[in-house]
């Protein structure tokens, strides 16, 4: 069979619908994959998801890691010198596979970035009004009486501290300092109807 004959019969012959659509696929799927939108038109008309995306697990992947430190109050009102809770561990080659310990300094992240974002629009006292805050801040209260008891501690703050992991040439950024936050959890507030 001559060259022309074959190539013109590959896209036009028996099977060549499938051909098409396969290819078409391929280079949507390609295109897709780009980070800048222009290339991400063809998944904004993707009624049935068909065209995979691979950014789908980290469209914005971190590149920082987050560090949380906190100082203590004691009953002599001494503050204490700041002090890293260590969450991250160093990792082991299984942990590529399976790495469910791995949950809880990732809900922490989650956790703190919420904060942040609200820290952003609306200040630090906007931030405090949020669920994510108060779960953070019973994390580090729980961390205080694990490292240290209730009893020495009347009270703690805590800060947010963003570093670029192995990347030695940037310097760490604090990014949140809370207010003086007091160890024992306070009582509910109940709503009360007149």
């Amino acid at each position: 069979m001559k060259p022309v004959a074959l190539f013109k019969d590959t896209f036009t012959g028996p099977g060549s619908l499938a051909r098409w659509v396969g290819a078409g696929m391929l280079v949507t799927t390609l295109a897709a994959q780009h980070p800048h939108l222009v290339f991400d038109r063809a998944r904004t008309r993707d009624l049935f998801s068909m065209v995979p995306n691979w950014k789908f697990f980290a469209p914005n992947p971190a590149v920082h890691d987050f560090h949380y430190t906190y100082r203590t109050l004691d009953l002599d009102g001494e503050t204490s010198e700041w002090r890293e809770i260590e969450m991250i561990a160093s990792r082991k080659l299984y942990q590529a596979f399976w790495f469910a310990s791995r949950r809880p300094e990732k809900a922490v992240f989650d956790i703190c970035t919420a904060i942040l974002q609200e820290a952003q629009k609306g200040g630090i006292r906007q931030a405090q009004t949020l669920s994510s805050y108060h779960l953070l801040v019973e994390f580090i209260r729980r961390t205080v009486r694990e490292k240290q008891g209730e009893e020495a501690v009347k009270g703690f703050q805590f800060a947010v501290v963003r570093a670029a992991g192995h990347d030695r040439g940037e310097q760490p950024e604090t990014l949140f300092v809370s207010p003086y936050t007091p160890m024992t959890t306070p009582a509910p507030q109940h709503l009360v109807v007149a």
